[in-house]
């Protein structure tokens, strides 16, 4: 699932400051988790299919929203409901990049526009030597935006920063907005604003 720090972190810079063709828009994050068994695997995927012949299930309105933007995990979850676009966020790993890839296709059956992907997660610093290693493996996601014909619309370190302010209710991009943490969900922020419709009047 797409982790609550990410989100938190993401959204507070949608918000916060955020360019007036963001007024109108919200945000939210849809997931469910697969189960590894072979029984179970083929009712998940009857099920999928069920879903795409019918498109996503309608959403009740939320007052003051005039339309949403579905975050999907490589994780294991796709979004329910969009009417604006879907973005994709991934570990380079590539057992999250195969549900990835899933969540992708789906979204495309339903017709729903994908945005772009995000890669998460992508590059570890050690706090005292400075040191990089891409725990999950490097470029995975640029890979596979490429395979599908996709944008990769950032990425975002692996920080023990971006978990410990959003567990205290002031993500990153408010507690220490010049930060290099910051500055990627700001960047990202920008590249989905800029790929997004106009929303309706």
């Amino acid at each position: 699932m797409v982790s609550h720090a990410w989100c938190r972190a993401l959204c507070a810079g949608l918000y916060p400051g955020a360019p007036r063709r963001l007024q109108g828009w919200g945000s939210a994050a849809f997931s469910f988790r697969s189960s590894s068994s072979s029984t179970n695997d083929g009712f998940l995927k009857e099920k999928r299919a069920q879903i795409m012949s019918r498109g996503l299930p309608k959403q009740k309105p939320i007052e003051g929203v005039k339309q949403v933007l579905v975050f999907a995990s490589g994780k294991g979850g796709v979004g329910k409901s969009t009417t604006a676009g879907a973005v994709i966020v991934s570990t380079p790993q590539d057992i999250a990049l195969l549900d990835a890839r899933k969540g992708a296709e789906m979204f495309r059956k339903v017709h729903v526009p994908v945005l772009g992907l995000i890669q998460n997660m992508s590059v570890f610093q050690c706090p005292k030597c400075k040191h990089e290693t891409h725990i999950f493996g490097a470029d995975g996601v640029r890979d596979l935006a490429k395979t599908l014909g996709l944008d990769v619309l950032g990425d975002i370190p692996l920080h023990v920063n971006i978990r410990e302010t959003c567990d205290t209710g002031q993500p990153i991009v408010i507690s220490q907005p010049q930060s290099d943490m910051a500055k990627a969900y700001l960047r990202i922020t920008t590249e989905i604003v800029n790929r997004l419709p106009t929303p309706p009047a």
